[in-house]
């Protein structure tokens, strides 16, 4: 079998930051995968999954209510707990979405009340959030992406 991609980036080195993933085009049209990596994977522990879910819930309500919700496919946390990935239509670079994403960050942290889609008829495990921690994790996110932001894989 292949090596994929992402099994290429040297994990002990990467840090907090937005990246290209992958690219992947068919007919014309091309879509873009982002790393957004929200903990140094192999370095720090890994966030908890009920705080994860919560920054799923809120990232994805936010990004397809926002001006450029038609360019989104999908919002979802990776398998290891350290960030989570955005797709988007598009061939597109980490500076394309850059303050996208900031704000996704900003309405999560500034988020009060219940969380969207956390009813038993709505997601599959509604109890499991915790919207304290997942302010936390995105606090520590956005003010690495602010004072010193990684764009690039290596970078």
């Amino acid at each position: 079998m292949d090596r994929i991609a992402s099994f290429s980036i040297d994990h002990l080195k990467l840090e907090l930051g937005l990246y290209v993933s992958r690219k992947d085009s068919r007919d014309g049209l091309t879509v873009t995968t982002f790393d957004l990596r929200m903990r140094r994977p192999n370095r720090e522990p890994v966030m908890d999954t009920a705080a994860l879910h919560t920054i799923e819930h809120l990232g994805a309500t936010y990004l397809r209510n926002c001006p450029r919700k038609d360019e989104i496919v999908y919002f979802g946390p990776m398998g290891c707990r350290t960030g989570c990935y955005l797709v988007m239509f598009g061939d597109l670079t980490s500076k394309d979405v850059y303050d996208l994403v900031l704000n996704m960050c900003r309405f999560i942290i500034a988020y009060e009340g219940d969380i969207p889609g956390a009813r038993p008829a709505e997601c599959g495990n509604y109890l499991d959030q915790n919207l304290s921690m997942a302010k936390y994790y995105t606090r520590l996110y956005l003010d690495a992406l602010e004072h010193s932001p990684h764009l690039e894989y290596g970078k």
